[in-house]
Order: C-alpha cells, then sequence, then structure tokens
C-alpha cells in the first residue's frame, strides 16, 4: 500500500470523524427540538433540512461553493473579518460532509426522541429533575441506540462523499484528496492497483458499519419487545 493510499485514508478518517463529531451535536439537538417543540413551519423546516439527503451532492457543493466563496455571502466576511478561506482547503471538506451527511444523523434522532414516553420525562420532573437533567438522564439515554445508528451511517457516507467534496476541496494530493476521489483519480489515470486498494478500503470499512448498525437495530428491537 502505497504513502498516497495512506495519506488518502488518514484524511478521509479525519474529514469523515470531524463531520460526524459536529453532526452529533447539531444533529442531535436538531432532532430533540423538532421532535419535542411545536411550531408554525416546523414540517416545512423538517423538509429543509432533510434536503441534503436527495439533493444531488454536486448541487449541494455549488450551493456551498456559492455561498462559502470568496464572492459569497458568508466565505466573503469569513475572509475579509477573519481571513479564513475555506474553499480547496481540507476544512471545506469536513464542511461539505457535514452538510451532505446532516440528515443521517437529524433524521433517525428525531424519530429515537418521538420514540421516548413522555410519561418518562414527566415522571423526572415531577421528581425534581430540571430540563437539562431529564434530557441526559432519561431522554438520550432512551434514544442514544437510534442515535448511534444514525451516527454510524453518516460517518460511512462521510467518508465515501465525493460530488461536494471534490466541488468545495478539488483534489490536491496530500491536502484535500480523500479516498473516494482518490479512487476517481486513480481511475482516470489508469493506476488500476492503486483503485483496487482504495476500493477495497472503502468496501471493508462500509461493510463493518453496516454490520454494527444491523446489531443495534436488531438490540432495540429485541429491547422494545421485552
Amino acid at each position: 500500500m502505497g504513502d498516497a493510499v495512506i495519506t488518502a485514508l488518514l484524511l478521509s478518517l479525519k474529514v469523515a470523524g470531524l463531520a460526524t463529531l459536529f453532526n452529533i451535536v447539531l444533529g442531535t439537538a436538531t432532532g430533540f427540538a423538532l421532535a419535542r417543540l411545536r411550531f408554525v413551519g416546523r414540517n416545512v423546516l423538517d423538509t429543509l433540512l432533510t434536503l441534503p439527503m436527495v439533493m444531488p451532492p454536486t448541487v449541494m457543493g455549488y450551493y456551498l461553493l456559492v455561498l462559502l466563496g470568496r464572492n459569497g455571502p458568508l466565505g466573503g466576511w469569513l475572509q475579509n473579518t477573519f481571513g479564513i478561506h475555506l474553499i480547496f482547503t481540507w476544512q471545506g471538506a469536513v464542511i461539505a460532509a457535514m452538510v451532505v451527511t446532516f440528515p443521517l444523523v437529524f433524521k433517525p434522532a428525531r424519530a429515537a426522541f418521538e420514540g421516548v414516553n413522555p410519561q418518562l420525562e414527566q415522571a423526572a420532573r415531577v421528581a425534581g429533575l430540571n430540563e437539562r437533567a431529564v434530557f441526559f438522564r432519561v431522554s438520550l439515554p432512551l434514544a442514544w441506540r437510534g442515535i448511534l445508528a444514525g451516527v454510524l451511517l453518516a460517518f460511512a457516507r462521510a467518508l465515501g462523499e465525493f460530488g461536494a467534496t471534490l466541488m468545495i476541496a478539488g483534489s490536491i494530493p496530500g491536502q484535500t484528496q480523500t479516498l473516494s476521489i482518490a479512487v476517481y483519480e486513480a481511475v482516470q489515470a489508469g493506476e488500476d492497483s492503486t483503485a483496487n486498494w482504495l476500493v477495497l478500503l472503502i468496501s471493508l470499512v462500509c461493510v463493518v458499519i453496516l454490520l454494527a448498525v444491523g446489531r443495534l437495530a436488531r438490540a432495540r428491537d429485541g429491547r422494545e419487545r421485552i
């Protein structure tokens, strides 16, 4: 296995890991909020947050490029205020992976929290727990299996993200070239052995993650039957 393959693997793990870590916080919080709060436009917001799941990654990449580019509203502000430039950087790849995989954490989290019996939360409040304690001691422990399943799927999806990442971060070897982009470049260059290694790595990781998700789902189903 060459240095280029190892570099692409480590970069992919870093990008996917950071994107998933951010989504654990944002996706779980958003899922809990939409599961518990009732407000006008709730379904519209849910639809907008789910769009990255069904929208072509290249389209999402274009939106992000417009938003984060030097002339974009957010990218221009970051550049002029803090000197931060996200296009063609690994940080931009993290943002692209985070946006694309956000629904994979948000939707299972919302479903998991909606499956928590509200009477258990109310009983905790009657016992004297504040809202923060109710969340961390009742709601989250009961919903964690569903959330974790979504997190694992999001990590696998982020690891193989291609379209949006290529639009935002490009394909700079050693800097922004992730595994999926390296596969594309290897095939284009006729480097079959490198492409085979990369495809094998991605496939093995995805199989392991899917087995873990299936095991979590069976454990949750078994718990619900008890």
